[in-house]
C-alpha cells in the first residue's frame, strides 16, 4: 500500500518541481514517466549496425537489441556508444534481448556512475517504447540484472512520442525521514 495515499492506490508528489504520479500496481509501485514536447523516440544516426532507438526521458537512452545480453561484454562494448559524438553530451546504453512477445532482458550502463547498475528504470521505460514502436506491443516486462523485473505499459503514437507510459516495479521502505521543520519553512519561502 501506498503509505499517505487515499485507499493506497494512487498518491501525487512532487520532486524535483514536477508533479509525479504513483500507483499501486499488485505488489509493486508504478510511477508515470514523463511525456509531452521533448519526451519520447527520437531519430538520431545511429552508431551502431545493431538495431536500435535512442530516446529522452529526462535523460538521454540509446537501447540497441542484441541475441543475448548475456554475452555482452558491457565494460567494453557501452563506453564507446555512451561517448559516441553522435549523441551530444553522452547517453545510457541499454542492450536488450527479446524472450517472447512483450518479455525482455535488460542491462544499462549509465552515465555519472559510469558503469553497470542492477536497474535503470528510465533505460527500462525507454527499451519498452523502442520496442512497442518496432514490435507493436505496448506492455512489456523487463528482466533487470537486479533479477528482477520491471513492467511498462505504454501508448505510442507515430511521431514516437509515448502517453500514459506507466514504469512499475518492486518497492521497499528503507526508512522513515522527519525533515527539519526549519528546513522545510526555508524551503517553502
Amino acid at each position: 500500500m501506498l503509505s499517505g495515499a487515499p485507499g493506497g492506490n494512487e498518491i501525487q508528489v512532487r520532486s524535483n518541481g514536477e508533479d509525479i504520479r504513483l500507483r499501486r500496481d499488485g505488489d509493486d509501485v508504478g510511477i508515470r514517466m514523463p511525456e509531452g514536447e521533448g519526451f519520447g523516440l527520437r531519430a538520431v544516426p545511429m552508431p551502431t549496425a545493431l538495431p536500435a532507438g535512442f530516446g529522452w526521458i529526462g535523460n538521454p537512452q540509446l537501447v540497441l537489441r542484441v541475441p543475448s545480453v548475456a554475452a555482452v561484454d558491457l565494460p567494453a562494448f557501452a563506453p564507446p556508444l555512451r561517448h559516441h559524438p553522435a549523441l551530444q553530451g553522452g547517453t545510457n546504453v541499454n542492450v536488450v534481448e527479446v524472450l517472447a512477445p512483450g518479455e525482455a532482458r535488460i542491462r544499462s550502463w549509465e552515465r555519472g556512475v559510469e558503469g553497470e547498475t542492477l536497474c535503470c528504470g528510465t533505460g527500462s521505460a525507454v527499451a519498452a517504447a523502442w520496442l512497442a514502436s518496432t514490435e507493436g506491443i505496448t506492455a512489456w516486462r523487463l528482466h533487470t540484472a537486479s533479477g528482477e523485473a520491471v513492467k511498462v505499459k505504454l501508448g505510442l503514437d507515430a511521431t514516437g512520442a509515448w502517453r500514459n507510459l506507466w514504469l512499475s516495479g518492486p518497492a521497499r521502505r528503507l526508512g522513515v525521514v522527519h525533515p527539519d521543520p526549519a528546513l522545510l519553512q526555508r524551503l517553502r519561502s
